[in-house]
């Protein structure tokens, strides 16, 4: 059958990472973390002492900057690692991990212009089909013909619950309330933000996984990307 593109976007703590990997782990695909290239480009300006707001000097950085994903080893996933990160042929899968790599990285996500050359990025890394990429305007602005696009959402205070334990399995002690207003903060900042917000593209499948766990929630996107792929080859097979 004909390989897609599949596309999960959605707010934090939905679950896209986990329900996105195992997804393409089912269907034999490769997953793309789009957030890798952002955290590999802002490390290679953290060691350029590029400022964070020279729009223009980040620009010219990711046009140079050539940024590779490739499948993540056991020890790679280990420590959170979705997949292996080569900044311009030099591996920084661990490198990216730190916390002021993160910060830095969301900052480059509001710079129009970066992201106008990291989506080209993304888009060439797909070009093919059998990929599987999540993030939260993949199915809008990076592959807005994918052949399935999903927005996975789940409730606010499930949501913040995820995450809480999340920081509870890394020893951080935060108020599970705590964890609830940064998630709705999180929200408001992700669906106003001016540079491609936080939306549902209009031919993508809800889907609401409150009550699923990941294998269910993936379990289920396998099911529609296989009656999507039948019906992709069926057409395929009578136009021949």
């Amino acid at each position: 059958m004909q390989r897609l593109t599949i596309t999960i976007d959605g707010p934090a703590g939905s679950g896209k990472s986990s329900v996105a990997r195992r997804v393409a782990s089912l269907l034999g695909y490769s997953y793309l973390d789009s957030g890798a290239m952002y955290r590999a480009l802002a490390l290679k300006a953290l060691e350029r002492r590029i400022a964070l707001n020279d729009d223009a000097g980040l620009e010219a950085l990711a046009k140079e900057t050539h940024i590779e994903l490739k499948p993540p080893t056991p020890e790679c996933e280990a420590v959170g690692a979705k997949n292996r990160v080569f900044l311009d042929g030099r591996e920084v899968t661990t490198e990216i991990r730190t916390a002021e790599v993160a910060q830095a990285a969301s900052l480059l996500a509001t710079i129009a212009a970066v992201r106008r050359v990291l989506v080209a990025e993304q888009k060439r890394a797909g070009a093919g089909g059998g990929v599987v990429m999540e993030g939260r305007d993949i199915g809008t602005v990076v592959f807005p013909r994918a052949e399935l696009k999903i927005f996975l959402d789940a409730s606010p205070e499930v949501r913040a619950e995820r995450r809480w334990k999340e920081h509870q399995e890394k020893g951080e002690q935060y108020k599970l309330a705590e964890v609830l207003d940064e998630v709705r903060e999180r929200d408001q900042r992700d669906r106003e933000r001016k540079v491609s917000p936080l939306v549902r593209a209009a031919d993508a499948v809800l889907v609401d996984n409150t009550a699923m766990g990941i294998e269910e929630t993936a379990r289920l996107i396998v099911m529609l990307a296989n009656e999507r792929a039948k019906e992709a080859t069926a057409s395929i097979v009578r136009k021949v």
